[in-house]
């Protein structure tokens, strides 16, 4: 825990190490997290396709979205923050009761300002814990007179051993917008969402929790989210998978892709103010599901 962020600055990836073989990394190239090791099993998927080139999108992991969900006229899909290097604020540092916690940041910059021409400043917090990955996300407007509106997501990839086999609970009645369906708005009936074909969804309005079944070893995992009003659920299924290059063409069934954000309406940052959300994954270990998570700000 010894290392400094100047050490850092010269690799392209930061590294949480817990003990007990228990690891997060973070590619400074979109602040992507492409790896949540716990007791030396692999949470996150990543494509055995996926570019490091410092210049694509990393597909899989947890890339950062922002401030742009989906196509976007003023530049690239998804926005800039998942193409962008960021800034190490904070080397991996243990704190009092054993857990490692490393801060990052972006700005706006020459580059980002040619697409999109506001001031910004994002911190992103990660708090590496026995069984759980916390996210916390500040975002700040220094303008002393321009609001800007922005989308966000963390566009999480779960590794799974067969994405049929999962369930995913807290999305009952809610409404969701279909992008298999040319953007249909439908509600969601069903008790528990399985995926069993080519799916694009973002549900509205979901509530603060959602449990997914049958995730690494068959267990399940907890995603519980703090002003993220939005949950998007996606999976490319066969033919969606040939189309893209960094993925490849058999992946499909190992991974499943749930997402916290807010893509369906923007958020408006006001002059001076700033924006907090925040994510914590959690592993539940069966005989300990009635434990509360909460919120570590």
């Amino acid at each position: 825990m010894a290392t400094t962020a100047a050490a850092v600055a010269a690799t392209s990836v930061v590294v949480l190490d817990r003990g007990n073989n228990t690891t997060c990394t973070i590619n400074l190239h979109g602040a992507t997290v492409v790896s949540w090791r716990v007791n030396n099993q692999e949470q996150l998927f990543v494509s055995k396709l996926a570019s490091f080139d410092g210049k694509k999108a990393i597909r899989g992991g947890i890339p950062f979205v922002f401030p742009q969900f989906g196509p976007w006229s003023f530049g690239p899909q998804h926005g800039f923050a998942r193409i962008t290097r960021w800034h190490l604020d904070r080397a991996p540092e243990r704190l009092h009761n054993g857990d490692v916690e490393a801060i990052f940041s972006l700005m706006d910059n020459e580059f980002t300002r040619s697409i999109w021409n506001y001031q910004f400043r994002i911190t992103y917090r990660l708090i590496l814990r026995e069984k759980e990955l916390h996210f916390h996300i500040g975002v700040y407007n220094p303008s002393k007179d321009l609001s800007f509106t922005f989308n966000m997501l963390l566009h999480t990839y779960l590794k799974v051993p067969d994405v049929r086999r999962c369930q995913i609970t807290g999305l009952q009645g809610c409404h969701f917008i279909d992008k298999t369906r040319e953007g249909a708005l439908y509600q969601e009936g069903r008790e528990v969402v399985t995926v069993n074909e080519w799916t694009d969804r973002i549900y509205q309005h979901t509530p603060q929790e959602h449990v997914i079944t049958n995730v690494v070893s068959g267990r399940k995992m907890r995603l519980h989210k703090y002003n993220f009003p939005d949950t998007v659920i996606w999976n490319p299924w066969i033919d969606r998978s040939r189309e893209m290059s960094d993925f490849g063409d058999d992946e499909f069934p190992n991974m499943l892709c749930v997402e916290a954000g807010n893509v369906s309406s923007p958020v408006i940052l006001l002059p001076g103010t700033c924006f907090e959300a925040s994510q914590i994954l959690q592993i539940i270990i069966e005989g300990n599901v009635s434990r509360k998570t909460k919120r570590n700000r």
